[in-house]
């Protein structure tokens, strides 16, 4: 296995074990703000070493384009385990927290539905509200939600995010790397 890949690997098993981590330690409840944070760094820091140490134990000179695809190589085996992971941390290691989203939006949502002048904002902002029943919109307005707080969902989300992510930072930290770091 190429040393990139090994740093993808490793960094998503240690991003796994801090999110059990708060997960046990029930340290951010329904704060999902630090293990998007620690999710970001550990994609930074994996592209970042895995580059560093393939260009360190490489003989040959290697362009731009080789950098970026090393560090593409450590990002997206980062991000497949990571997304992979979410997928059955929201589907059975933590349910409650999209039952706990769910709840908090279809109780903002009740409370708009019941007041007359947001029931009317609401109403203008979509024609085809304007013929419906209260219940009709809310059905209507929740499925959003609904759908988007599904582990398959969050998977995808988290999958397209981190692709992009790692894109950028595989792009940024071979600039970084070929300009600063390792300059001839």
């Amino acid at each position: 296995m190429k040393i990139t890949v090994k740093t993808g690997v490793i960094a998503a098993l240690i991003w796994i074990a801090l999110r059990m981590l708060i997960f046990a330690f029930d340290l951010f409840p329904y704060n999902v703000v630090p293990s998007v944070m620690l999710n970001i760094l550990g994609v930074l820091l994996s592209i970042a070493i895995g580059l560093f140490l393939q260009k360190r134990s490489s003989s040959e000179d290697s362009n731009a384009l080789n950098d970026i695809k090393n560090g593409m190589s450590a990002g997206v085996s980062y991000t497949v385990i990571v997304s992979v992971f979410l997928y059955f941390y929201y589907g059975k290691i933590d349910p409650d927290f999209n039952k706990h989203q769910l709840s908090e939006i279809e109780m903002a949502l009740k409370k708009d539905m019941n007041d007359p002048e947001k029931l009317k904002q609401i109403k203008d902002s979509n024609e085809e509200f304007e013929v419906m029943t209260k219940e009709e919109i809310y059905d209507s307005i929740i499925e959003g939600p609904r759908a988007f707080y599904s582990p398959g969902s969050t998977m995808a989300i988290s999958m397209l995010s981190l692709l992009l992510l790692t894109t950028l930072n595989s792009i940024f930290v071979t600039v970084i790397y070929r300009r600063i770091v390792f300059r001839n």
